[in-house]
């Protein structure tokens, strides 16, 4: 062959692999669902997410990872991840790593947490699908962090001594109307584990404080008594289940207008040293049971050292859109010092939750038994009003 039939040769070759090219190109792009995918709510792709498939009873298959144009069961797949059968249509694939809208984020709605085969180890509130039928997990790994969002094991809802900002007003079977507030507040020292403020994973260190003063409306709001309570928990959760392992210091102060109303000056030094063990567990995403034990290694002014309490608290854990939610709680609380009698609290209402997963309430109490109040503690009170919670 001549040297101008060599190069004419050559140049009819590239010709057809550019038109090629370019024909698959097109044809790529026709293959693409056009339109923006439906969705409920947005979820932002972690920086390094592990994504499990789960089947279900309308679609048994999973995700292509790496995905392909014609969803084929062909090609590479990541460990522990399903291929696409090939007798699913109308399955979207998930490019990864993301590119384009996806790669801020993925539009899916909340599902259901499944039945035993998926425990809550895999986050159930991030749980999405990118369609009805299958569900998409994105597990995070844990890491170091300092100062966290949010909190491991969430206060009580209904417990008479948490660390939060509230404000009741009762009426007293016999003091009348009172006014109780609680100033306080708990935050994150150290964490390690996920940094998913709703449903945070791992272990804690908190740190927490608050006073609860009584003011009494009958005397031009004068302060009757007002109890301080200082501690250090370690918390954990994974899954459904929490603990909480620490210390909390509580003392109990008598009002300078209760002491010159009474005209008396006795009150008692009471405070207590305590170890406290609580566990939780959720029995669906909504609903918490939860008991705890505390034992005081120092106590004073009559307080025994054994106390325990339990209860059950449902508020739904999804951030408020547009109505408020309805919460429902029940805190029993029982001591040694009152021969392990104790008292009984019931609260309903509405709550508002934040994306970080704080949590604000306003409903109605009703309170049965030994006072909280220390200075009080031997003293049976019947109570019934409103309130409102601030929740960390």
């Amino acid at each position: 062959m001549s040297r101008k039939s060599q190069i004419i040769y050559y140049s009819i070759c590239v010709v057809l692999a550019v038109v090629s090219s370019a024909s698959n190109g097109s044809l790529a792009q026709d293959l693409q669902p056009s339109g923006p995918s439906p969705s409920t709510s947005f979820l932002p792709v972690p920086s390094n997410p592990v994504l499990r498939a789960e089947p279900s009873a309308n679609n048994a298959s999973g995700i292509n990872y790496p995905p392909t144009n014609t969803g084929a069961t062909g090609g590479d797949v990541a460990p522990g991840m399903a291929q696409s059968s090939p007798e699913t249509s109308g399955i979207s694939n998930l490019s990864f790593p993301p590119s384009g809208d996806q790669a801020s984020t993925i539009t899916t709605p909340r599902s259901p947490v499944p039945g035993a085969n998926s425990p809550l180890s895999a986050n159930p509130y991030l749980p999405t699908t990118l369609e009805p039928e299958k569900s998409v997990y994105f597990e995070e790994a844990w890491t170091w962090q300092y100062l966290p969002d949010g909190v491991l094991y969430k206060s009580y809802l209904a417990g008479g001594r948490e660390p939060r900002f509230a404000s009741q007003w009762i009426s007293e079977k016999h003091a009348g109307w009172l006014w109780d507030v609680t100033l306080g507040a708990r935050a994150g020292i150290l964490r390690y584990g996920t940094v998913n403020s709703p449903w945070p994973e791992g272990w804690q260190i908190d740190i927490e404080g608050a006073a609860f003063p009584r003011l009494n409306l009958e005397h031009e709001r004068d302060l009757d008594a007002v109890d301080f309570r200082f501690g250090i928990p370690i918390t954990v959760q994974r899954g459904p289940w929490q603990a909480k392992l620490g210390y909390y210091h509580l003392s109990s102060h008598l009002g300078d207008e209760f002491l010159v109303r009474n005209h008396t000056l006795d009150r008692i030094n009471y405070v207590r040293e305590t170890m406290v063990l609580g566990v939780g567990f959720y029995w669906n995403p909504d609903l918490r049971l939860y008991s705890e034990a505390g034992w005081a290694f120092y106590t004073d002014g009559g307080s025994q050292p054994w106390e325990f309490q339990f209860g059950i608290d449902y508020s739904p854990i999804e951030p408020t859109r547009q109505w408020p939610s309805p919460f429902f709680a029940i805190n029993a609380h029982l001591r040694q010092e009152v021969d392990y009698s104790g008292n009984m609290t019931v609260q309903t209402g509405l709550q508002w939750r934040g994306q970080s997963g704080r949590l604000f309430r306003i409903g109605l109490q009703y309170f049965n038994g030994m006072s909280d109040m220390a200075q009080f503690f031997r003293e049976h009170e019947e109570q019934i009003g409103m309130g409102m919670w601030y929740d960390f």
